[in-house]
């Protein structure tokens, strides 16, 4: 049991102090002040009373973290939070102040876009009872209600999890490839099919880097339907071709999960029902659902391949290189 520090220069204390309990108990600890230290440190006051100087702080530092815990507190951060922090590239109405809002049930945070930072969904996981894909999922959700309310855009971009508080998300400083000297020798494509080819390609590239991953499959599929004389060559030319992806190295988390998930149907029937007919379609047996995480992860897998496909199919029907000195 701990003691309260104790004095013996007090009136009685010859009297009322227990020297047995104090100095015999089963575990004790002992301070001494002698008369050295009081005289220093009434040295040390003189000193400080003669020459006062400024305080090392106005206690500012205080004031910003009690503002900022108080803050966490309002937007519903607990001991146990778990936050998962999200950019999201809208074009909707947005609070311009860290906002706690609720959606169906669940609690999450919007941030504004500041100077530094993008507009950003916060979510704890721990009070929402989400892990990390379930949670996109709700965002999404939320996303698409906003979208529809407004009439404009809404994407999820990139996040991560693991935080105690929501953390606002820094803009990215989007890497560039450049060089000194700029050597340039290409051509426009020698016919209007292997333009569309590249066009296409493009736009599936800016689909990707845009979150609109659905379109990005689809825009690889219609690279590989421009050289096929219909839908059966077409699937034909998949299932001939397919072998090539797995050439790649980088593919082969994406080729497990396409493996996986497409089971015992054929990788070219997958692709044209599961991919190109999923996203192309809403029918009674197109059920891509562009909100669930799930089926973003299954088709960004598609895509992954089919890109590395559309690729392989633009340089062996078109004959079009990717060397920037080409000269054609």
């Amino acid at each position: 049991m701990p003691y309260m520090a104790v004095s013996l220069a007090q009136a009685g204390a010859e009297s009322s102090f227990e020297f047995e309990r104090q100095l015999f108990s089963l575990a004790s600890r002992e301070m001494s002040f002698g008369q050295p230290f009081f005289g220093r440190v009434a040295r040390a006051m003189e000193i400080a009373a003669r020459h006062p100087g400024e305080p090392a702080g106005d206690g500012s530092d205080y004031d910003v973290q009690e503002a900022k815990q108080a803050l966490w507190k309002k937007l519903g951060a607990t001991p146990r939070s778990r936050f998962l922090n999200m950019a999201a590239d809208n074009h909707v109405t947005w609070p311009s102040e860290p906002t706690l809002v609720k959606f169906d049930g669940y609690h999450f945070v919007l941030m504004p876009r500041t100077k530094d930072h993008v507009q950003s969904v916060h979510i704890d996981l721990t009070e929402n009872r989400l892990d990390d894909r379930s949670a996109t999922t709700v965002i999404r959700r939320f996303l698409s209600i906003m979208a529809w309310c407004d009439d404009n855009f809404a994407t999820l971009g990139f996040g991560w999890s693991g935080n105690p508080v929501p953390v606002p998300v820094t803009k990215p400083e989007l890497a560039f490839r450049s060089t000194p000297h700029y050597i340039f020798d290409r051509k426009m494509p020698s016919t209007p099919e292997a333009g569309r080819a590249l066009a296409l390609y493009r736009e599936a590239l800016n689909a990707e880097h845009n979150s609109l991953i659905s379109y990005a499959v689809l825009s690889y599929y219609k690279i590989i339907e421009l050289t096929q004389r219909d839908r059966g060559a077409t699937k034909n030319w998949f299932r001939d071709n397919f072998a090539h992806a797995r050439r790649f190295a980088h593919l082969k988390h994406s080729l497990d999960d396409f493996d996986k998930l497409r089971g015992a149907t054929e990788p070219h029937e997958y692709i044209y029902k599961s991919c190109r007919i999923a996203v192309a379609h809403a029918g009674k047996d197109s059920k891509s659902d562009p909100d669930d995480a799930s089926e973003l992860r299954r088709l960004h897998a598609a895509a992954d391949i089919m890109q590395v496909l559309a690729r392989h199919c633009i340089e062996a029907e078109f004959k079009i290189s990717d060397c920037m000195l080409d000269g054609t």
